[in-house]
């Protein structure tokens, strides 16, 4: 048995409906009528993935409370509308100080969405802490 087992399925047109390990829904749709597109969804799936990875981080640098933590995420596509390069801009309620740069490194390392991605595509993450 597989560590995450997904069933998609697309009656027709462009909408996916797919289950993840028998319990949770998801509906993607590539035009953006019923639901998300993929891309919209790696990208969302990408900071779901880099905020937690980014609080692992910071408390292995002793940060035990890092409060609030935001992201806003901008994704270029090509002509083509694939994927061409994903931004973020990070908010930390806490102050990070000296600490920050180390900490969004170490974030990146932690994260599985960042290490699934090619390199091209990997996140420009900017912080801004102590808000």
């Amino acid at each position: 048995m597989a560590d995450i087992e997904v069933q998609s399925t697309c009656e027709d047109g462009y909408t996916v409906e797919s289950v993840i390990n028998g319990e949770w829904e998801l509906i993607v749709d590539a035009l953006s009528n019923d639901g998300p597109s993929p891309n919209e969804v790696l990208a969302a799936d990408y900071a779901s993935c880099y905020i937690p990875a980014l609080r692992v981080a910071a408390d292995q640098h002793g940060y035990d409370d890092i409060g609030e933590v935001e992201i806003e995420v901008a994704a270029d596509l090509d002509e083509d509308d694939d994927l061409e390069a994903i931004a973020f801009d990070l908010t930390v309620e806490a102050d990070l100080g000296e600490d920050a740069q180390d900490i969004v490194e170490l974030g990146e390392d932690i994260c599985h969405v960042h290490s699934a991605l090619t390199e091209e595509l990997h996140a420009d993450i900017s912080i801004e802490s102590g808000v």
